[in-house]
C-alpha cells in the first residue's frame, strides 16, 4: 500500500499569489509536476486546508488537479477538511472526502467522517475543524462512530487522515493550535488496529507516537515552517512538499519527504514576530476556561 500524502494546499478563488507571494496552485502544480514518475499509487490523501478562502473554485481546481494524477495511477484521491475549509463548499464539490465511502458519519454542525477499505487498510477520515479557528477538535458524535468503527478490525489495520495534529514541538503556537482533545482520540484508539495516524497543519514534518500508532504530519504544499527562525517567531518558506508513506512492507509505516525542484526554494513567504505569533494564539486558538 503507498499513499502520496499532501496537506496545506491553500488554493484560492483566483489561482494566483497571495500578497505574500504564496501561490498554492502554482505550488501544488509545479509538485504534481515533479513526482511524475510515481506510477505506483494505491491512493492520495490530502489532510485539510484543501482551500485557502473555502471558495467553490479553489475545491474544484483542487479536484481536477488531484483526480487527473491519481486517476492516470488508478488511484481515488481522499480529502479531509482544515481550519481554513468551508464545510458546505467542501461538501459541494468533494462530498465527505471519498469517492465511494462505505460508511459516512455526518454531524449535527455539517461535520464529515468518512471510511474506505483500500486494499484491505482501511483508511478512515476525520473532521477537526473548528469554525473560526485554528486549533482542531473531534466532537463525541465522531469519537463515538470512530470507537463503533474500530470495534472490528479491518483485514491489514487502520490509517487515520485528519488536519491538526495530535501532538506537537516545543512550539507555543502548535502547543495552543494543534488537536485540542488528543487524550480523547488516545482512548479512542487504545488496542485497536490503528496503525498509523496522517496529519497535517504544522507546515512541517513531525514523526510521534500516539499510543500503539505512528503519527506523522507532512510538510505543507504552499509553504513550509522553517524552525531556524528564533524561538517564539514563526518564519514560512517556499518549497512544496509532501510524503510517500509505504505499509505492509518490512519495517513500515516507511515515510520519507518529496520536494519539488523550485528556484525559490528556501526563500522567505513571511515572517511574524513575537507579538504578531502572540495574537495569533489569543484568536485562534482555544478561548480561556471559565472557572467555575
Amino acid at each position: 500500500m503507498r499513499i502520496l500524502h499532501l496537506s496545506d494546499t491553500h488554493l484560492d478563488r483566483s489561482g494566483g499569489p497571495d500578497e505574500d507571494g504564496a501561490d498554492g496552485t502554482a505550488a501544488l502544480v509545479r509538485l504534481l509536476g515533479e513526482l511524475g514518475q510515481l506510477d505506483d499509487l494505491d491512493a492520495v490523501v490530502v489532510t485539510g486546508d484543501v482551500a485557502d478562502d473555502g471558495s467553490h473554485e479553489a475545491y474544484t481546481r483542487a479536484h481536477d488537479l488531484l483526480s487527473g494524477y491519481a486517476s492516470r495511477r488508478g488511484a481515488n484521491v481522499f480529502y479531509t477538511t482544515g481550519n481554513h475549509d468551508e464545510r458546505t463548499a467542501f461538501a459541494d464539490v468533494l462530498g465527505s472526502g471519498h469517492v465511494q465511502p462505505e460508511v459516512v458519519y455526518e454531524g449535527a454542525a455539517g461535520e464529515r467522517a468518512a471510511a474506505t477499505t483500500v486494499h484491505g487498510w482501511r483508511l478512515i477520515t476525520l473532521d477537526t475543524l473548528v469554525p473560526g479557528k485554528g486549533y482542531g477538535r473531534l466532537d463525541a458524535g465522531q469519537l463515538n462512530w470512530l470507537r463503533e468503527l474500530l470495534a472490528s478490525p479491518a483485514p491489514l489495520g487502520t490509517v487515520l487522515a485528519f488536519h491538526h495534529p495530535p501532538v506537537a514541538l516545543d512550539v507555543d503556537v502548535q502547543r495552543a493550535l494543534g488537536l485540542h482533545n488528543s487524550a480523547e482520540l488516545a482512548e479512542a484508539i487504545r488496542g485497536t488496529d490503528v496503525q498509523l495516524i496522517l496529519c497535517g497543519h504544522f507546515h512541517l514534518q513531525i514523526l510521534a507516537r500516539l499510543e500503539q500508532a505512528t503519527v506523522w504530519v507532512t510538510p505543507g504544499v504552499v509553504s513550509r515552517i522553517d524552525l531556524t527562525a528564533r524561538p517564539g517567531t514563526e518564519r514560512a518558506v517556499h518549497g512544496p512538499s509532501a510524503s510517500l508513506v509505504h505499509l505492509g512492507a518490512p519495517h513500515g509505516p516507511l515515510i520519507h519527504t518529496l520536494h519539488a525542484r523550485d528556484p525559490r526554494m528556501g526563500e522567505t513567504v513571511y515572517e511574524a514576530d513575537e507579538e504578531e505569533m502572540r495574537d495569533v494564539i489569543e484568536r485562534l486558538g482555544p478561548s480561556p476556561a471559565v472557572p467555575d
